[in-house]
């Protein structure tokens, strides 16, 4: 019973989809590493020089009363500590990410439309029936709507009109 299970478990795992899941979660975990790098290391300096100089992960408020050179010092000494700074470079790194996810998207959903808007030629794909002259898939061998029996598409112009 259990070596049972474990071919079923290996055989799930070892599907093309498992797989391709995995390596996504892989990737969308490095390009979460580079986005916070991004955001950390070079968009926040700007932002923070251009307010003041502030550096945005040192932003707290201490919730004990007592005042605190940086956040460092404020967890050294166990000090409660609302972590704004780092709340906000989170934010920047949701939001970031999440364009990035739109943009990816929105693309894949253009070009599914692009593929999708290509016409199909109807004809190619049906026949007509030589009894009822309705329009029926090529593969048939009796039409859907009067049940005659239909010849193969290449014959059906030579072919004169029987009753079934």
């Amino acid at each position: 019973m259990a070596s049972k299970m474990i071919k079923e478990f290996k055989e799930f795992a070892m599907k093309g989809n498992m797989i391709d899941l995995a390596i996504g979660v892989i990737v969308g975990g490095a390009f979460g590493k580079v986005v916070t790098s991004i955001v950390n290391d070079v968009v926040m300096p700007p932002i923070g020089l251009l307010l003041g100089k502030v550096n945005f992960s040192d932003l707290f408020v201490s919730l004990d009363g007592n005042s605190y050179a940086s956040l460092a010092e404020a967890k050294a000494a166990g000090a409660p500590t609302l972590n704004i700074g780092v709340f906000i470079n989170t934010l920047l790194d949701f939001l970031i990410v999440s364009f990035v996810i739109f943009i990816v998207v929105k693309q894949l959903n253009r070009l599914r439309k692009k593929q999708d808007d290509k016409p199909v030629d109807p004809k190619k794909e049906t026949k007509e029936c030589p009894e009822c002259l309705s329009e029926i898939p090529k593969q048939a061998i009796r039409c859907k709507y009067c049940t005659a029996y239909v010849e193969p598409a290449a014959s059906l112009e030579s072919s004169p009109r029987t009753m079934n």
